[in-house]
């Protein structure tokens, strides 16, 4: 055993020596270079070969994305006059005040189509006289708006240059908890900005953000500025327009909200064809399912959104729908809550005819429905 130790130790010694000579004569066969300064001689790691991305380097998908994705600068009309600045008395104490500066905001948009149209976030152009898009190669150009649709703050620019980088669409749908994505904006007006994390969670809503709510939950790093911009994947494939955050502070805490692809897509084709985004109304009243409704109803299942009202002469009502339904699938989907069966419908084609299957009491149901087009609020004055 002792003659076994010993020829152990002068292999490892011998092979130490070795690796050191090399290390020192011809550090480039182990992928080193040596370097002196100042009499001090220092080991150096060969540089990565020129356009070669490092192991693991999310290089590749960031150099595809990122050239579509834009930064958009707005300015605001400037405030009215007041008009106590007409009242003598007031300019005796006050003096002349100028009116206040025009607002200025700041936020990223992505480029889907060579023929210049962009997607961003309502809340980043509402309001603004005018609108400024910045490309990544320094190009700039004042943009029209499209359209927007406040219900899920989406809103359509369009640009006119040639020579556009255009972003490709992903599947939203087939994302998955733990996918790996980037997510790419104009933070701050610091400019172009690529930062990492996972998909955290799928289908967030009831966060009152918007009125139809399936966010994509991220922690990779989103701050004001970044809405509007990009999510994408490790391809480099847009699956979601960065939207909102989580935050005590204003700044990133892990907790970012993307708009699906999916459900930016239905905006806009819609508005591009049709100048507004057609939804699907059915007439009804959900409410979340809870221990008592069930025990009152005389309902057994645990998930599904129970219906509490249906609209006289609806297309609910016209399929047999009724109060004290249990609504547990939309169109062959799972409907889980109240927020999630609103996007359902909303995504409902009008005038196409689906099926509801609902239970009552101790019986299950399948019921065809059409749905009409979803009526625009009314104003309230």
């Amino acid at each position: 055993m002792k003659r076994q130790w010993l020829l152990f130790s002068q292999v490892v010694t011998v092979l130490v020596a070795m690796w050191f000579v090399v290390a020192t004569l011809k550090p480039d066969w182990l992928n080193l270079r040596a370097s002196s300064v100042s009499g001090v001689t220092l080991i150096e790691a060969a540089p990565n070969a020129v356009g070669v991305p490092m192991p693991g380097s999310f290089s590749p998908a960031a150099k595809m994305a990122s050239p579509a994705v834009v930064s958009i600068a707005t300015m605001q009309a400037q405030a009215p006059k007041q008009d106590l600045q007409n009242d003598p008395w007031f300019r005796f104490f006050y003096g002349d005040r100028e009116d206040e500066a025009p607002q200025q905001g700041l936020g990223s948009g992505v480029i889907v189509s060579p023929e210049g149209y962009i997607l961003t976030n309502n809340h980043v152009i509402e309001g603004a006289t005018e609108i400024q898009i910045t490309l990544s190669d320094s190009r700039r150009a004042m943009a029209q708006v499209i359209g927007a649709d406040p219900d899920t703050d989406l809103a359509i620019l369009r640009i006119n240059l040639d020579r556009l980088p255009v972003i490709a669409l992903g599947n939203s749908d087939t994302a998955q908890v733990g996918d790996r994505v980037l997510a790419i904006g104009n933070p701050f007006g610091v400019g172009q900005t690529v930062t990492s994390g996972i998909v955290s969670a799928l289908g967030r809503n009831q966060l009152g953000i918007n009125t139809f709510e399936n966010f994509i939950q991220t922690d990779a790093a989103i701050n004001p500025g970044n809405s509007g911009g990009a999510l994408v994947d490790v391809n480099g494939n847009l699956i979601g327009i960065n939207t909102a955050i989580y935050s005590r502070s204003g700044g990133n805490m892990g907790i970012g909200f993307a708009i699906p692809v999916s459900t930016a897509r239905q905006v806009l084709e819609g508005i591009v064809r049709d100048g507004q985004v057609t939804r699907g109304w059915v007439g009804i009243e959900p409410m979340e399912l809870t221990p008592e409704l069930a025990e009152t109803f005389g309902l057994k299942q645990t998930e599904g959104v129970i219906i509490t009202g249906v609209l006289q002469s609806g297309p609910a009502a016209n399929a047999g729908l009724r109060p004290g339904d249990l609504l547990l699938k939309v169109a062959g989907q799972p409907v889980k809550n109240v927020g999630e069966l609103l996007t359902q419908i909303a995504s409902l084609t009008p005038g196409q005819r689906v099926k509801l299957d609902v239970a009552r009491r101790n019986q299950t149901l399948t019921l065809d429905v059409t749905p009409a087009q979803r009526p625009k609020p009314k104003i309230q004055k």
